[in-house]
């Protein structure tokens, strides 16, 4: 999967002279190589620096540090080097940073012609300030891999229909345990422990689980806010397997809703509907995400504060972004999240939340979870 990724990504420099580069980002660390560094748990503190991808002379050598190999399986890819180094030694403690540009200063050797491209946005400084005087005419390569990433590969899909296959089991664990007196933490605690059930393994998760009586209701992390009977609840489940997130959200009621909420409801659903209707190659983003927030005016509710849509990936927002005025035009191999909603603060939210592939017959829906009262 991730060869295929480091083609595309060897045919975009080559088009524009680049023959060496930097790749410091982690996005672009984990589509080039398949490595993804947890995000639950944070840094260790016995790391020396973040992983980092060389590419010289068409070979890809990613640096990581030793402990977080057991994360990563390069050795059953052929075409990419790892190069590790130590993070803590017995004589000389916490010398991973250092530890780091020693391994990089014998793999860079600088030796061939063309550009040398460098994502600048997540490059260390020391490192910066290296190549600022070696080779002064580098170039900058912030963003250059998101057009690219934007068309999925099969694997890629394949990868992503697991992470959305995850996220059912915590709907179906949420919609189960909603009750009045339950507090948005208790809710999220069912929801991480039957993916993680599911997945055999801890799984990154992240987004929203809200109560509509907050004040800003749209979204965020759970917290000790009870359910009231009627309370609607927004859980957006976003989770990360093998470097590549899903999303999806469905709206939960404590209890008998009342009827502005089932009404609420029933528009969001039908807008989400025909969101996905709208789906198919060489329609703008932008238009997608005018016609839907005409639909919610037309019915008669305010206008969603946020996004119609995004692109998701390694990311769990990336391009194409469906927000107004965004002129790019769909294309087939595009996974789009589309999510409509209504909020009245401290009352009612509600939203729902679908994943779609762009196939050239239209969109494909690849979530699953149900979205009823």
């Amino acid at each position: 999967m991730h060869a295929e990724q480091r083609a595309k990504t060897l045919a975009v420099l080559r088009n524009r002279g680049i023959e060496r580069a930097l790749f410091t980002h982690p996005d672009s660390i984990t589509w080039l190589t398949g490595f993804a560094a947890p995000v639950q748990t944070g840094t260790s503190p016995f790391s020396g620096g973040p992983p980092l991808i060389w590419l010289e002379e068409g070979k890809f050598t990613i640096i990581i540090q030793e402990e977080a190999k057991s994360l990563f399986g390069a050795e059953t890819d052929p075409d990419l080097v790892l190069r590790t180094y130590p993070g803590y030694t017995l004589e000389h403690g916490f010398s991973g940073v250092e530890n780091l540009h020693r391994v990089f200063d014998t793999i860079a050797v600088m030796t061939g012609s063309g550009q040398i491209g460098i994502e600048k946005s997540c490059t260390p400084f020391r490192l910066a300030a290296h190549f600022q005087k070696v080779d002064p005419t580098w170039v900058n390569i912030d963003g250059i891999l998101e057009p690219v990433r934007m068309i999925k590969t099969y694997g890629e899909i394949e990868t992503m229909k697991e992470a959305f296959r995850l996220a059912e089991f915590g709907h179906a664990a949420a919609r189960s345990a909603v009750h009045p007196g339950l507090r948005e933490i208790d809710l999220w605690a069912e929801i991480q422990a039957a993916i993680e059930r599911e997945a055999g393994q801890r799984v990154p998760l992240g987004n929203d689980c809200v109560v509509s009586a907050r004040r800003n209701n749209i979204g965020g992390w759970p917290e000790e806010h009870r359910f009231k009977k009627g309370d609607s609840v927004v859980v957006d489940l976003g989770v990360r397997i093998n470097g590549y997130w899903s999303d999806s959200c469905a709206t939960y009621f404590s209890g008998q809703p009342s009827e502005k909420a089932v009404r609420a409801h029933s528009v969001v659903l039908a807008a989400l509907e025909f969101a996905i209707s709208l789906v198919k190659p060489g329609i703008a983003a932008g238009e997608i995400d005018r016609q839907v927030r005409a639909f919610m005016e037309k019915a008669g509710y305010p206008v969603y504060p946020h996004h119609t849509g995004h692109g998701i990936g390694v990311s769990p927002h990336e391009a194409p972004r469906l927000v107004p005025g965004n002129p790019l035009l769909l294309e087939p191999g595009m996974i789009l999240m589309l999510e409509p909603g209504i909020y009245y603060p401290g009352e009612l939210a509600v939203r729902l939340e679908d994943a779609v592939l762009v196939t050239n017959k239209g969109a494909r829906v690849l979530t699953g979870h149900e979205k009823w009262i």
